[in-house]
């Protein structure tokens, strides 16, 4: 079967799924391969559960005249996901970074969205897979595409955009980030500009933060970029007001104040301000959609319990974006200021170093009590009394059950697997 002939089917059906769990009557079933399963087990649950048809790469399972048998799942799923890109023919964006990546393309879907019927990337699917998905899950009625692109290693944001093709695209910021795949800070630069580099082999439009060095010198001789800046007025002036807590933002003599909280928060919302002008919605409706905007899922949400104030932002962690949240909380007014951080994930062999830097960090700056949570934290050095270190998160959990913490700030970040949200049952 060709790409074109399951392209019909994929039209004719009622969507994807790569999980039985999620099958419904008359989806199409990607039976997709792990280190740790083989979805082509679950062709016949597949088909129990009203599977329209299963697309499978292992012939042991073709038992049903409803199996399409391909040479690779996952490479079909790619290659029907750049056809059905194709076919709809609709402007897309895309936009990868160290830092800030869902925030942004939620921010830039929320102004977008005032005027124009938008699809955009779920959560974090961004991957090899997630990228895919949202392609398929764009349709004739769709007028503007945003997808993010993750990334862990050199070429993964190459292979992505050769899979969505798209026609805009920004760099959040280059920071420490999955140095354990990348290298380096400069394997980072290279591997999320692979973004740059498809888009200016094709002489395409790339949304610019002017105000970034790496990314002006980059993009220095490029005809087609749509900058923002603080101070340069060669490009759309944005400027940040305050960010304490909340970030305030001026632009064309509209003050717009958001529901995010930290500086580093003001290059989000500036590009979402500048792709909705560039796509000719109302500074107006832009305005609109920024306030309005309120972060979930553990990313910079502001929660009251008790007579505490709680800034969690345990979705995801490394040392650029731990440093840029310490560095906004210390400066936050107030008094009882405390931090509850968790390990940062896969930096290699720079861990032990960047961690303590960390360490460092906190102590030029002004907190009431920090709590170092996991194996990496707890080889740190301090001699701060204020500074405690534990090995588990069982650990810190009998330490401050039954504490009384009353009228403090608190912070609670760490990456994903050290799930610090689980601090809220106890705090």
């Amino acid at each position: 079967m060709t790409i074109k002939q399951l392209h019909q089917l994929f039209l004719g059906s009622k969507g994807i799924s790569t999980d039985t769990r999620k099958i419904s009557k008359d989806i199409l079933f990607f039976a997709l391969r792990g280190d740790n399963f083989n979805g082509n087990k679950f062709t016949e649950e597949a088909f129990l559960k009203g599977a329209s048809h299963a697309i499978i790469d292992d012939i042991e399972f073709a038992k049903s005249p409803k199996t399409i048998l391909v040479d690779d799942v996952l490479q079909t799923l790619q290659e029907l996901a750049t056809f059905h890109r194709n076919y709809l023919n609709l402007p897309i964006i895309s936009l990868t970074g160290s830092n800030g990546k869902t925030t942004t393309k939620e921010l830039i879907n929320a102004v977008l969205s005032k005027k124009h019927k938008t699809v955009a990337t779920k959560g974090n699917l961004n991957n090899h897979i997630g990228v895919p998905l949202t392609l398929l899950s764009m349709t004739k009625d769709t007028s503007i595409g945003i997808v993010e692109m993750g990334a862990n290693h050199l070429m993964e944001i190459d292979q992505l955009c050769k899979i969505v093709q798209p026609n805009y695209g920004y760099i959040t910021n280059f920071g420490k980030a999955h140095l354990e795949g990348f290298g380096s800070i400069e394997g980072v630069i290279k591997g999320k500009s692979e973004l740059y580099d498809y888009l200016l082999k094709d002489n395409k439009y790339i949304f610019l933060n002017a105000d970034d060095s790496i990314q002006k010198e980059k993009l220095n001789s490029h005809i087609k970029k749509i900058g923002f800046s603080q101070n340069n007025s060669e490009f759309y002036i944005i400027r940040m007001t305050n960010s304490k807590p909340f970030v305030k933002v001026f632009v064309e003599d509209v003050t717009i104040t958001s529901n995010l909280i930290g500086s580093y928060n003001f290059t989000n919302i500036a590009v979402a301000i500048l792709i909705g002008k560039f796509f000719n919605i109302e500074l107006d409706d832009i305005k609109e959609a920024i306030e309005n905007y309120v972060p979930t899922n553990n990313r910079s949400q502001i929660l009251d319990k008790g007579s505490n104030k709680i800034i969690l932002d345990a979705y995801n962690a490394n040392p650029t974006s731990m440093k840029a949240a310490l560095e906004s909380f210390s400066n936050l007014s107030g008094r009882n200021k405390i931090a509850i951080l968790g390990d940062m994930f896969e930096l290699g062999e720079e861990s032990k170093k960047e961690h303590q830097y960390i360490v460092n960090l906190i102590e030029t700056l002004e907190f009431d009590q920090i709590y170092l949570v996991g194996e990496n934290f707890y080889t740190t050095e301090s001699s701060k009394s204020y500074i405690h270190h534990f090995k588990s998160f069982n650990e810190l959990k009998v330490a401050l059950n039954g504490k009384l913490i009353k009228d403090a700030s608190i912070l609670i970040k760490g990456s994903r697997g050290m799930a610090l949200e689980k601090t809220l049952d106890f705090l």
